[in-house]
């Protein structure tokens, strides 16, 4: 993973909030606030990362929030518009692919966070950021 410059976490809405599963690789990450690169940077640092949240329920901003600040934490830096979601509504209801209404939403939001990670991992690679302040 520290070979990448973008990480995308994908996660489903559960209540109004991240899956368990996104939630415990937020909590592993947490170690790697400790560790530094060579110039002592966290091993975080210059990687962009972004959030992508499906459900049949509210609460994708929630998710959003939850897990970009996660990320924002641990180190990350998050791309503007670095995320997309599918939402449903509350209730029961059909899946993404069992449903129409949304995707095209989804779609533009999704194209314009992919360009949006791209382009804020190039400023970083171009301009990285320095060591946190002592």
């Amino acid at each position: 993973m520290l070979d990448a410059e973008i990480l995308v976490v994908a996660t489903p809405t559960w209540v109004g909030h991240p899956s368990s599963i996104a939630q415990k690789m937020l909590e592993r990450m947490d170690a790697m606030i400790s560790e530094t690169d060579d110039a002592g940077r966290p091993v975080a640092y210059n990687r962009v990362a972004g959030v992508v949240v499906t459900g049949n329920e509210d609460g994708a901003h929630h998710v959003i929030s939850e897990i970009a600040g996660g990320l924002v934490d641990i180190g990350f830096t998050i791309a503007p518009q670095g995320w997309t979601y599918w939402n449903r509504g509350p209730g029961p209801g059909p899946n993404y692919s069992g449903a129409e209404e949304g995707h095209d939403w989804s779609h533009s939001t999704g194209r314009a966070m992919a360009q949006n990670l791209v382009g804020v991992a190039r400023a970083l690679a171009a301009t990285p950021l320095g060591p946190p302040a002592s």
